[in-house]
């Protein structure tokens, strides 16, 4: 079993969308040996913003609500996709995650934070996850 954590700042928007997203397309390309989850690096406890949610329900991905969950501690057979290169930075030095890599360094750019943004900005932000993921999900099957 792979696990993969999704990581961004508050865990209400992208690293929530991005775990949502990545269990929708790996549902659809009948991979069963991922478990996703996500965390934020300063996560409140925060329900996840009503523009993920009608982005997620929109893309027919699971829209219910949940709290942001805090990363505390790094388990060292997870990999940890995190929304920008400072975010994947963060995770090796301060917190010396092994398994770290950025949507960025898949995409070419990082995810911008649409936390307060209309829904335009987090149909962006849906559509860079959808991106990363799939590039993701590919060198996952590659490697196998």
């Amino acid at each position: 079993m792979i696990k993969i954590c999704f990581v961004c700042t508050g865990n209400t928007c992208r690293s929530v969308m991005a775990e949502r997203l990545a269990k929708k397309e790996a549902k659809l390309a009948k991979i069963q040996a991922i478990k996703f989850s996500s965390k934020g690096i300063k996560a409140k406890g925060d329900n996840i913003s009503e523009n993920a949610k009608a982005v997620l329900k929109e893309k027919k991905a699971l829209s219910s609500n949940r709290k942001s969950v805090l990363l505390k501690k790094l388990d060292k057979d997870t990999l940890y996709v995190t929304m920008t290169e400072s975010q994947r930075l963060y995770l090796k030095e301060a917190l010396k995650a092994q398994k770290a890599i950025s949507l960025a360094s898949l995409i070419g750019h990082d995810i911008v934070d649409p936390y307060g943004g209309d829904l335009e900005e987090y149909r962006r932000a849906a559509q860079e996850i959808e991106q990363g993921i799939k590039v993701l999900l590919n060198k996952i099957i590659a490697c196998k």
